[in-house]
C-alpha cells in the first residue's frame, strides 16, 4: 500500500516537473521569438527612415550648391570646369531667394527656385513627385508649388498666387515690396520636409523677379557618392575661384539627421540584443532543469561508456534547437509585422485624425527590411543561444553516476 502510494506520488511529481519544464521552454521560445521580432521591427522602422532620406530628401535637393559670393554669368566654361570634376553625375545653374507665397490674407513662407525644367533631371528626381504633367515655361510666371504650401494657401492647380520678395521697390507712393502674380501649375508631392516650403519658377521667370538680368545665383550639382561631398566641394571651388563662390553640401543641411539615423540604429540594435541576450539566456534555466530531471538517464549513459563530449554534444544540440525555434517563430513575426506597420500606421492616423510624424521629415511611416539585417539579427541571436548552453552543459557532464544512481 505504502509502495502504491509512494509510486502515485512520484508519478504526479515527475508530471508536474515534466509540465514545469515544458512551459519554461514555451516561456524562453516565446521571449526570444518576441525580443528577435521587436529587433528586426525597430531596425526595420530605422532602415526605412533612412532610405527616405536617402531617397526622397536627397533624389529632390541637390547633393552639393556652388553659391556666387555675387551674381555669377553662367558661363558655359564654369558648367563644364564643374563637370570636369570626378564624381559628379550633373550640373544645372539656378536661381534662388526666400520669400512669401499669397493668395488673399493667406501667406505662407516658400524657398523660391528658379530652374530650368530641361536639364534639371541631371541633378533632381524633381518630375517624379508631380502632380499632374506641369510645364514650366519661360515667360508665362507659372510655378509649382510644394503640397504642404499648397493646403496652407487653400489652392489648387490653375489658381493664381503672389509670390513677394524681401527686397523692396521704390516708387512715388513709397517702399513696396517686389512682388509678381504667377499661376500654380503643379503640385510637388515628394512627402517629406520639402513640401513645406518649395516653389519652383522657371529660371528666365527667377531672373526677372529678381532683377539679375541673365546672370544666376549659383549651380547645383549632382554626385555619385553623396559622401564625397566635402571633397568635391573643395576642388569645386578651387576650379570657380574662392573669390567667386562658395560651397553648400547636403552635410550642412540634413548631415546631423543622416548621422542621427545611423546612430540610432546602431544604437537601437546593440540595446535591444541585451533584450535578445536575456532572452536567449532563459534557456539557460530550462537546459539545467532537464539536466536534474534527467540525471538518471545521463548517469546510465556515462556508465555505459559516453564522455563528456557526447553529453555536451547532446545539450548543445537540444539548445541550439530550442533556440532556433525561438529565433525562427521571431523571424516570421518581425518580418510580418514590419511589413504590415505602414498600413497600420495609416489606418490608426486616419482612423484617429492623429498627426503622428508631424516633427519627422516624411509624413508617413516607412520601412525597409533588408536581408543583411536580419542575417545579422539571427546570427547574433544564435550565438546567444550557443553561449547559454554552456553552463548547462558543464553541469551534465560535471555528474557523477555513483552519486546519482546511489539514489535512484
Amino acid at each position: 500500500m505504502l509502495k502504491t502510494v509512494a509510486l502515485s506520488l512520484g508519478g504526479r511529481y515527475a508530471f508536474s516537473r515534466r509540465s514545469t519544464i515544458s512551459f519554461i521552454s514555451l516561456v524562453a521560445i516565446g521571449g526570444l521569438a518576441l525580443s528577435v521580432a521587436v529587433l528586426i521591427v525597430v531596425v526595420s522602422v530605422v532602415n526605412g527612415f533612412e532610405r527616405e532620406l536617402r531617397e526622397r530628401v536627397f533624389g529632390v535637393l541637390p547633393h552639393l550648391s556652388f553659391y556666387g559670393r555675387e551674381s555669377l554669368p553662367g558661363d558655359i566654361a564654369d558648367l563644364d570646369a564643374l563637370r570636369a570634376l570626378e564624381g559628379v553625375r550633373g550640373v544645372v545653374p539656378f536661381v534662388q531667394g526666400a520669400g512669401l507665397a499669397a493668395v488673399a490674407s493667406d501667406v505662407a513662407g516658400v524657398l523660391i527656385t528658379g530652374i530650368d525644367p530641361l536639364v534639371y533631371s541631371e541633378v533632381s528626381a524633381f518630375d517624379d513627385y508631380l502632380l499632374g504633367s506641369p510645364e514650366l515655361r519661360a515667360g508665362e510666371f507659372s510655378v509649382v508649388l510644394g503640397i504642404g504650401v499648397a493646403r496652407e494657401l487653400g489652392v489648387d492647380i490653375g489658381d493664381r498666387i503672389t509670390l513677394v520678395l524681401p527686397s523692396a521697390t521704390v516708387t512715388p507712393a513709397g517702399l513696396f515690396p517686389r512682388q509678381k502674380r504667377f499661376v500654380l501649375r503643379g503640385i510637388l508631392q515628394s512627402r517629406s520636409e520639402i513640401d513645406g516650403r518649395a516653389a519652383y519658377i522657371h529660371i528666365t521667370d527667377a531672373q526677372k523677379v529678381f532683377r539679375l538680368g541673365g546672370r544666376i545665383h549659383g549651380y547645383q550639382v549632382k554626385l555619385q557618392d553623396l559622401f564625397a561631398a566635402a571633397a568635391i566641394a573643395s576642388r569645386g571651388v578651387s576650379a570657380l575661384g574662392t573669390e567667386r563662390v562658395y560651397a553648400r553640401s547636403w552635410m550642412s543641411t540634413h548631415g546631423n539627421l543622416y548621422r542621427a539615423i545611423g546612430m540610432q540604429k546602431a544604437t537601437m540594435f546593440v540595446l535591444l540584443s541585451f533584450l535578445v541576450a536575456v532572452a536567449a539566456f532563459n534557456l539557460v534555466s530550462t537546459l539545467v532543469m532537464i539536466v536534474d530531471q534527467r540525471s538518471g538517464d545521463i548517469a546510465i549513459l556515462r556508465t555505459l561508456g559516453s564522455n563528456t563530449a557526447t553529453l555536451v554534444s547532446a545539450f548543445v544540440l537540444l539548445g541550439t534547437l530550442l533556440g532556433g525555434l525561438g529565433i525562427f517563430i521571431g523571424v516570421v513575426t518581425g518580418i510580418l509585422i514590419a511589413s504590415g506597420l505602414p498600413d497600420l500606421y495609416q489606418w490608426v492616423t486616419g482612423a484617429f485624425s492623429l498627426d503622428l510624424m508631424n516633427q519627422y521629415f516624411v509624413s508617413y511611416l516607412p520601412v525597409e527590411i533588408r536581408s543583411d539585417d536580419i542575417v545579422g539579427i539571427v546570427l547574433t541571436a544564435m550565438g546567444l543561444c550557443l553561449l547559454s548552453t554552456i553552463y548547462p552543459a558543464w553541469r551534465a557532464a560535471g555528474l557523477h553516476p555513483s552519486e546519482v544512481l546511489a539514489h535512484e
